[in-house]
């Protein structure tokens, strides 16, 4: 079995670099999916309440036999409870839902910049953080004013902002504020929902290391950092996305992939994201 390394929080808490994510697994397939990818040696599992499966995870996670604080999990907030007691309501339905005391991690998921009260809403998350029942708290989609807006006008920096990231968006200055914050980088499309995988400069990669194109793709993000979280309901695609530790890209391949950024998104541009769901 591969050896997934593990990042630090600004917090002290470990977070596995590698997960399984479970966005758009319908839910009567999300629990064979987890149990899968468990299976082959994942120990980061990315859900979210607008995913609608959250109980499956939490369902997987207590049929795998594995102990729940080997099992790192992370859900996030749905756009329709920003607010202070909204989004504590709904953190106790993601709690009920999962059959846990405590998340891992949770996350506001779009800061809705129309909607406007994501400072209310992450003043919540620290009280959840505070009171124990999240080991940390982050952020999804947020860009860098975002994030300024929380340093100065609350108390605990976010742990880690998951963003769209691949090789067509590689989100290089997005990063480096991360980074400089120590806030960690969580990269969700990683492969740009396919888009990248034909491009001839990763498949010239791929074929150099023998490798698959999403491998490579994968082992990029690996390598500059980012925590991933490639999905699947195939088995040997789970298992292929999970073989990154045993290969390195050298210096040359890393700029060539990073140099194919195009600033092309494959999701919504968080600066005008407003969805809220009924």
């Amino acid at each position: 079995m591969n050896s997934v390394p593990n990042i630090t929080l600004n917090n002290g808490v470990q977070i596995p670099q590698l997960g399984f994510g479970v966005f758009q697994i319908k839910p009567e397939d999300t629990a064979a999916a987890v149990r899968t990818a468990l299976d082959v040696g994942y120990r980061h599992i990315d859900t979210a309440e607008m995913y609608g499966n959250e109980r499956e995870v939490g369902q997987a996670v207590r049929e795998s036999g594995i102990p729940r604080e080997d099992i790192f999990v992370t859900s996030k907030l749905n756009n329709g409870f920003h607010g202070y007691d909204t989004a504590l309501k709904a953190f106790d339905q993601t709690l009920s839902d999962l059959g846990f005391e405590r998340v891992d991690l949770f996350l506001i998921h779009w800061p809705l910049p129309t909607v406007g009260n994501f400072v209310d809403t992450w003043r919540a998350f620290e009280r959840i953080y505070a009171e124990g029942r999240a080991r940390s708290i982050g952020v999804s989609n947020f860009t860098e004013h975002h994030l300024r807006t929380l340093h100065s006008e609350t108390e605990i920096p976010p742990a880690v902002n998951q963003i769209e990231a691949h090789p067509y968006l590689t989100q290089e200055a997005l990063r480096g504020f991360d980074a400089q914050h120590g806030i960690a980088t969580e990269a969700w499309s990683p492969i740009a929902q396919g888009l990248v995988l034909d491009d001839p400069t990763i498949t010239a990669i791929a074929h150099a290391h023998d490798r698959s194109p999403a491998q490579v793709v994968l082992r990029w993000h690996v390598q500059l950092g980012n925590i991933v979280f490639p999905k699947s309901v195939t088995v040997d695609r789970v298992r292929e996305n999970f073989a990154l530790f045993d290969f390195e890209l050298s210096s040359g391949d890393m700029a060539q992939i990073s140099g194919l950024n195009r600033d092309q998104r494959t999701g919504p541009d968080p600066e005008t994201f407003d969805y809220i769901p009924s």
